[in-house]
C-alpha cells in the first residue's frame, strides 16, 4: 500500500500548479452560470461531470440558449474529440498492464494541462500515479465552481453584473492567445465568426436555433482549417 501512496502522492504534486490554475478559472464560471440562471448545484454536477474548460463553458452557453440535448451533445463532442487523441497518446506510455476500467477512470481526468505534465514527465505512468495527478486539477475545477457558484449570492451588486459577461470572456481568454500565435488558429476562428454572423443576421437561416447555428460553423470552419493547413505526418510525431 505504500507504493500507490507514494506514487499517489507525486502525481497529486505534479499537479498542484493546475489545481491552483483551474480555481479562480472555475470559480468565475460557477459564479457566472448561476448568474444566467442556472442553479449552483447544477453548475457544480456539470463541472464535477465535464473536466473540459471549452467544452462545458460551450456546452452550458448552449444550455442557457435552449438548445436541445442532441445539438449540446454534437457540439461537445467536437469540442472535446481532442481529448480522444491525447488518451491515445498516453496509452503508448501507460502501464500496460493497466486494466480496461483504470484506463477509463483515468481517462476521465485528461485535460490539456494534464496531458501536458503526464507527456513530459520521467515518472512511470502507473494507475496511482495518474489518479493523484488528475485528482488535484478535478477538486480545483469542482471546488472553484462551488465557491464560484455559491458565493455569487454574497457579492456586491456590481460584481454579480459583472458576471453576467464573464463566461464570454472566458470564450474569449480562451481562444485570443493561440489566435495570436498561430496563423491557422486565427482563420479558423475568424471563419468562425463570420458563418456565426451569417446564421445569425440572414433571413432563412436565422431559423435555425443558436445550438445547430454554433455547431454548423464550428464544423465548417473546422473542416476549412483542416483542408488549408493539413498537419504533415512527420510534424504530428515530433
Amino acid at each position: 500500500m505504500k507504493p500507490l501512496t507514494k506514487e499517489f502522492c507525486a502525481g497529486f504534486r505534479l499537479g498542484i500548479p493546475v489545481m491552483l490554475g483551474y480555481l479562480p478559472v472555475s470559480f468565475t464560471y460557477g459564479s457566472a452560470v448561476v448568474r444566467n440562471g442556472l442553479s449552483p448545484l447544477v453548475s457544480v454536477i456539470i463541472s464535477a461531470t465535464n473536466l473540459t474548460s471549452a467544452g462545458q463553458f460551450a456546452g452550458t452557453n448552449m444550455i442557457l440558449a435552449g438548445a436541445s440535448y442532441l445539438e449540446i451533445a454534437i457540439t461537445v463532442l467536437i469540442i472535446n474529440i481532442r481529448y480522444m487523441l491525447m488518451s491515445l497518446a498516453l496509452s503508448q506510455k501507460i502501464d500496460p498492464r493497466m486494466q480496461v476500467g483504470k484506463r477509463a477512470l483515468v481517462s476521465f481526468g485528461v485535460t490539456d494541462e494534464v496531458f501536458a505534465l503526464a507527456a513530459t514527465t520521467t515518472h512511470p505512468l502507473t494507475f496511482s500515479f495518474l489518479l493523484g495527478l488528475i485528482a488535484g486539477p478535478f477538486l480545483g475545477w469542482t471546488a472553484g465552481t462551488a465557491l464560484g457558484a455559491y458565493a455569487i449570492g454574497f457579492l456586491p451588486l456590481a460584481a454579480q453584473n459583472a458576471m453576467g459577461i464573464a463566461i464570454y470572456g472566458m470564450f474569449v481568454a480562451i481562444v485570443i492567445p493561440p489566435a495570436k500565435k498561430s496563423r491557422p488558429v486565427l482563420t479558423v476562428v475568424l471563419l468562425a465568426v463570420v458563418l456565426s454572423c451569417i446564421l445569425t443576421y440572414t433571413p432563412g437561416l436565422n431559423l435555425l436555433s443558436s445550438g445547430w447555428a454554433i455547431l454548423i460553423a464550428s464544423f465548417i470552419a473546422a473542416t476549412v482549417g483542416a483542408l488549408l493547413f493539413p498537419i504533415k505526418e512527420e510534424t504530428a510525431h515530433e
